[in-house]
């Protein structure tokens, strides 16, 4: 059965579609019982139609950053090739990396007529890995072929998850699988497999299904699921009218005839590409300075502070530079859920997201 509203041909979904069984709590419900000890992968956010005026600024920023996307989306794949060579099988973490990896897989077949095998896996923070994915996947391909994607980093959390989920799965297997990340954007110096370290407005962290083929964001709940099953999702049909997924991929991809001079100039530069992890550190001080009691209330970057703007509830969102354009959509939302904004220059990030604290201590 097909998932999601992308083409088979750009990617295979391995979740388990559980749309009867999915429960959508609302943001302040979820917000309350992430923060007194439930895992927030049991549970589903309610997803609301973007407004008109939101989904105008997120045609305006596509238009605005398709090239630079795509540029990044190059020369991350071109550090790709260079490390591991052209035996690469994708795999796609669930769902803020499936449409860069689908620009990926469609970059290498536009660059060396590669047609990559992509699939689509979650991993989810407290849990890690899908295995059952994991296992699918190596008994289709070599282990050491299997290279991991993701749209952004924020202070690295998703990648200090894979690193422990790989390396237990491998014991566990006999496996050889290298927990590499490849990002097209990485503020938070996590990887060394990037397209850039600007923290940009990456246009598909703007929406949630409607620009990630009608997909939920992935979960597991032990009373509904068995462990033989990959990880859940439930795919929203009803979008489908406003479902700007597919046009996202088009716009950037026809972009990429266009960029050979600017990644091959991004890639002379020679840039020191270790990964320092320095966002961490500011994470850290962000949260000290504003005494929050956990460091996953500090959701630093562009992306990251358009999700807490859209599914969780934040009590303040710090900015680089107020008037910067890439925060546009950044402060319609948090006017629309009156949020205050706060100027704050000590960071190399474009704007962080600090999520209220509903626990009592």
């Amino acid at each position: 059965m097909k998932l999601g509203s992308y083409s088979t041909a750009d990617i295979q979904f391995l979740l388990t579609r559980l749309d009867d069984f999915a429960d959508e709590t609302t943001t302040s419900e979820r917000e309350k019982n992430i923060q007194s000890g439930q895992h927030y992968f049991e549970m589903l956010p309610i997803e609301e139609p973007p407004s008109s005026q939101y989904m105008t600024l997120f045609y305006r920023s596509l238009e605005k950053h398709k090239y630079k996307l795509a540029v990044a989306i190059a020369v991350c794949c071109e550090r790709m090739v260079e490390r591991r060579g052209t035996d690469l099988v994708l795999a796609s973490l669930v769902r803020g990396g499936t449409p860069l990896g689908i620009l990926m897989k469609s970059y290498l077949a536009f660059r060396y007529q590669l047609d990559v095998p992509h699939y689509g896996i979650s991993i989810l923070r407290g849990r890690g890995i899908d295995e059952v994915a994991l296992s699918h996947i190596v008994k289709q391909h070599s282990d050491t072929a299997i290279m991991f994607v993701d749209g952004w980093t924020g202070k690295g959390a998703i990648k200090l998850e894979l690193d422990e989920a790989v390396k237990q799965y491998n014991l566990e297997h006999g496996t050889a699988i290298r927990s590499d990340l490849a990002v097209v954007a990485d503020p938070g110096y996590c990887t060394d497999l990037f397209g850039t370290r600007e923290d940009f407005l990456i246009p598909s962290a703007c929406l949630n299904a409607t620009v990630s083929g009608l997909l939920s964001r992935t979960f597991w709940n032990d009373e509904i699921m068995e462990k033989h099953q990959f990880h859940g999702v439930k795919f929203y049909e009803k979008f489908a009218a406003i479902d700007v997924s597919n046009l996202f991929i088009d716009t950037v991809s026809a972009m990429f005839p266009l960029i050979e001079k600017q990644v091959d100039q991004t890639l002379e530069k020679g840039e020191d590409i270790a990964a320092s992890w320095q966002g961490l550190q500011e994470i850290k001080r962000i949260q000290a300075e504003f005494q929050l009691p956990s460091i996953n209330l500090v959701k630093p970057g562009v992306g990251e502070t358009t999700r807490i703007l859209l599914r969780r509830i934040p009590w303040k969102i710090l900015v680089k530079d107020i008037h910067h354009e890439d925060l546009q959509h950044i402060l319609l939302l948090a006017k629309e859920k009156n949020v205050p904004v706060e100027t704050y220059p000590l960071m190399s990030y474009r704007c962080c997201g600090l999520i209220q604290s509903l626990v009592q201590s």
